[in-house]
């Protein structure tokens, strides 16, 4: 019976330990993907990317009011400068936090967990 408790704790420090570095990983990552810009405070997301990508779509290119995470009005002199840098930080960061998610996700103890 000990050792089938054992077994039980070990476990369930096991799924604690992973829940947290998730956590801490997607912490990283939300982290990453906040972009200053002119004053403004923005997360890119994949609603960002879509409005800007519309927005060039549409001949709007220059001087583009957008409003921030705080509803703060910023202008946008250069839209295609912003897609440029939103879309190669989006898909930074979300490479990154694949390869970081997919190398911890393989360790099955706590301890090959806490080495990195």
């Amino acid at each position: 019976m000990n050792e089938q408790f054992q077994q039980a704790l070990d476990f369930a420090n096991y799924r604690q330990t992973l829940a947290s570095k998730k956590r801490l990983l997607k912490e990283k990552a939300e982290a990453n993907l906040t972009f200053g810009y002119n004053g403004g405070l923005f997360k890119i997301n994949q609603t960002l990317l879509n409005f800007v990508h519309t927005l060039l779509s549409m001949d709007r290119t220059h001087n583009v009011v957008l409003l921030d995470n705080n509803d703060n009005p910023i202008l946008i002199e250069d839209v295609e400068a912003f897609k440029d840098e939103i879309f190669d930080r989006y898909f930074t960061t979300s490479f990154q936090y694949y390869e970081e998610y997919k190398e911890f996700s393989k360790k099955r103890s706590v301890e090959k967990l806490l080495n990195d």
